[in-house]
């Protein structure tokens, strides 16, 4: 079993930074990637941005490129969402996930970050 722990989270005002950690325990075997999905009040959870081990590309979504930054320490089984220029649209509950070997998805709990002057 594996498991996943955020934290990083809180309350900022806009144009501030917060910088997220997900912290991987547990069985755990070859990681293919890790990832930060988001979910807002009444929508649907979305993709924030990933994090390929094998060869560290990453990747965004449009709403964030250029203001948030994905990275990985693969020693440590964690990864780190940098998250700069917050805006008040970028208030959700995140979700770290990890994909270990070719198909096994485990998620985090979640962590709230509220963007508001």
């Amino acid at each position: 079993q594996v498991q996943l722990v955020e934290s990083g989270g809180g309350l900022v005002q806009p144009g501030g930074s917060l910088r997220l950690s997900c912290a991987a325990s547990g069985s755990i075997e070859t990681i293919y990637s890790m990832g930060w999905y988001r979910q807002a009040p009444g929508k649907q959870r979305e993709w924030v941005a990933s994090i390929i081990v094998s060869n560290n590309d990453t990747y965004y979504g449009d709403s964030v490129k250029g203001r948030f930054t994905i990275s990985r320490d693969n020693a440590k089984s964690t990864v780190f969402f940098q998250m700069n220029v917050l805006k008040p649209e970028d208030t959700a509950v995140y979700y770290c996930r990890f994909q270990l070997g070719t198909s096994s998805i485990y998620w985090g709990q979640g962590i709230q970050v509220t963007v508001s002057s």
